[in-house]
């Protein structure tokens, strides 16, 4: 199954060429037919002397409908560049190949048709010339010129016949099991409701497979499938597909949305590509201008982030971060077009490098460069270590979304990328074996010792601003360091083994460390503790502590075990909370319960002391309170 698209001016015969291929006239709207003018796709399909189906998607050639043209060429296997004998090249028949060239398709034909217009040999010779120099340079500059008349047929035989040799040449579409079907139709059918149609990608779709419509992200099943009017149990990669969804109103859809199966995909608002702008652009492209993007079938507003410079020339090839400003899910590799708003103008094309960059990019950073440099590369290992080198600690999950290859391809790869020591696998310890999985996360061994270095000037510099601490919460060192969970416990446990680091349960300390108090703060605890030991059982509030000598040395006092809170207000030294607990237990051994009246009394201090000391016995589980009394919980000593 093959798919092609036509490509050429207004009026130099597109849609009668397609009608004496296949005997389908593409123009399907009343109005398309009443002015005899493509305006927006149309389809249709024929057999290649092999028998091989071949659908054609039939694009409009006026100026005024070029970016309908573009929902229509993402998805081809080739194309037909339509040039009329009597008229030559014209202005759209330049801006077509534009396109064909800078989506790279590379397997064409040049039709030059109303040859029964033209008596004169010599005249269609001259008209062939033109056409040569404007290939020249393209990916169609060496494609065969066919002379051919839909009216007299003269010339169709040669069209199919030529186009199955080029056909065959082509490799079959990857099958990566991740089915993806950009949407260029919507339409309802009475008995059967919602339609979408599109060229089927990078897997197959089966009757009764649970899909989501990105980036809506409604859920559906499908709930058959056709192609050329013809039902299947599947559609296979390739294929004009049009399918019937199941509990979905016709308004939840639109052109641009993918239809693929849950999870497969996600939507992105930041894109980092490859770009070219056309030799004969207008004017070079800045850094901030607006600009839209066409995708497969999609089409946005986006703003360009130039990288590297401030402008690109006219001819010139660079990297721009694209801020979109609607979401849209594609994937890496995938070819796009850039036309100025206004004027309307194809300015360039070129390929998603990466449709999940994490943030804007430093744009003079001579590392992103060079990263960007290396996704572009043939050699897929390199690439993979590329997304993994600019997105730290990332899931298998993430890199094949990245990357846009095949589960199983990239399950070798970065086994060889570990077996070579290039990658860490942060799921596993370094003598165990590795096995991947979806959620296994991923760092390069470059990016593995920047973090480790990271993490210890972070918990030094810590240890610096808060001495008294005993070390950094591992929530904030998690947070400052931009990792998942996953990723800093394993970062901690490899600290921890080089003895470079000191693991206290919640927080992290460096080795060696020891808090320390200056002279001042000696001098304050000194006279604050003085307090404690003159009224041991009415001691100074949790209040009057941070008042004396502050929050940091306070909680160290606490933190060291010298000072024990036992409410938000009350906070008694270690050593006489520990006295008063002898004297409750040798009273409630002996007598078996206590009140707070009674507690107060004995240690001549005040209720509110007394309440707060007993209730917390009673959290720790050391009491029971039963009415007015406190009583030693069952089973439990103190």
């Amino acid at each position: 199954m093959y798919v092609i698209g036509t490509a050429g001016h207004v009026d130099h015969g597109k849609s009668a060429l397609v009608e004496a291929l296949s005997g389908i006239h593409p123009d399907r709207l009343a109005e398309e037919q009443l002015r005899q003018m493509t305006i927006d796709l149309g389809f249709a399909w024929f057999n290649l002397p092999n028998g091989k189906e071949v659908g054609v998607v039939d694009v409009p050639g006026h100026r005024d409908f070029i970016e309908n043209m573009l929902a229509g060429v993402g998805g081809i296997d080739g194309a037909i560049l339509v040039i009329a004998a009597d008229e030559g090249v014209m202005p759209q028949t330049r801006e077509h190949l534009a396109i064909l060239d800078l989506l790279q398709v590379k397997v064409g034909i040049v039709a030059l048709t109303k040859i029964d217009l033209i008596p004169d040999p010599d005249w269609l010779g001259l008209v062939e010339e033109e056409i040569r120099e404007v290939l020249l340079g393209t990916t169609f500059e060496n494609v065969p010129i066919i002379r051919v008349s839909a009216k007299t047929h003269e010339g169709i035989p040669e069209i199919k016949q030529t186009l199955q040799i080029l056909l065959e040449q082509k490799p079959p579409r990857s099958d990566l099991g991740k089915p993806r079907l950009p949407v260029d139709r919507v339409f309802t059918i009475a008995g059967f409701g919602t339609v979408v149609t599109g060229t089927l990608s990078d897997g197959i779709f089966r009757v009764g497979d649970e899909v989501e419509i990105f980036p809506s992200g409604i859920r559906s099943r499908i709930r058959g499938l056709q192609t050329h009017k013809k039902k299947e149990d599947s559609a296979l990669p390739g294929s004009r597909t049009a399918v019937n969804l199941s509990g979905v109103a016709v308004e939840q859809i639109a052109r641009g949305n993918l239809i693929a199966h849950p999870n497969d995909f996600h939507p992105t608002h930041l894109l980092d590509v490859n770009f070219r702008l056309l030799k004969n652009a207008q004017a070079p492209i800045k850094h901030n201008s607006r600009v839209k993007l066409f995708v497969w079938s999609s089409e946005v507003l986006a703003r360009v982030r130039l990288l590297g410079r401030e402008e690109l020339a006219a001819g010139e090839e660079g990297f721009l971060q694209l801020e979109l400003e609607e979401e849209i899910t594609v994937a890496r590799g995938d070819r796009f077009i850039l036309r100025r708003p206004s004027p309307a103008e194809t300015i360039g094309g070129g390929t998603i490098v990466d449709p999940f960059p994490k943030n804007r990019h430093k744009r003079f950073s001579q590392t992103i460069l060079d990263t960007l440099e290396t996704l572009t590369q043939e050699d897929l290992k390199e690439r993979i270590l590329g997304i993994i080198e600019m997105n730290p600690a990332i899931s298998f999950r993430e890199l094949i979304q990245h990357t846009n290859i095949a589960e199983s391809d990239g399950v070798l790869l970065v086994n060889e990328l570990i077996h070579e020591q290039r990658v860490i696998d942060l799921d596993q310890s370094p003598n165990q074996t590795p096995k991947i999985t979806l959620e296994t996360y991923l760092i390069t061994e470059n990016q593995w010792q920047k973090t480790q270095q990271s993490a210890l000037k972070q918990i030094e510099r810590y240890h610096q601003v808060y001495p008294l601490r005993k070390g950094i919460p591992k929530e904030e060192l998690k947070s400052r360091l931009k990792l998942s969970l996953r990723a800093l416990n394993h970062l901690i446990a490899s600290l921890v083994d080089q003895n470079l680091i000191l693991d206290g349960g919640k927080w992290v300390a460096q080795v060696p460390f020891q808090q320390q108090l200056n002279r001042d703060q000696s001098r304050s605890v000194d006279e604050l503790l003085e307090r404690f030991r003159q009224t041991p059982y009415s001691p100074p509030s949790v209040k009057e502590c941070l008042s004396s000598v502050g929050e940091e040395v306070y909680s160290y006092l606490v933190d060291e075990g010298i000072l024990l809170p036992v409410s938000a207000e009350v906070v008694f030294r270690k050593e006489d909370y520990e006295r008063m607990v002898q004297v409750i237990r040798a009273r409630l051994q002996n007598q078996g319960e206590i009140t707070a009246a009674q507690v107060r009394d004995y240690f001549q201090t005040s209720r509110k002391y007394a309440l707060a000391f007993l209730e917390y016995l009673d959290a720790q589980g050391i009491t029971q309170r039963e009415g007015d009394v406190r009583r030693l919980k069952e089973g439990i000593g103190i």
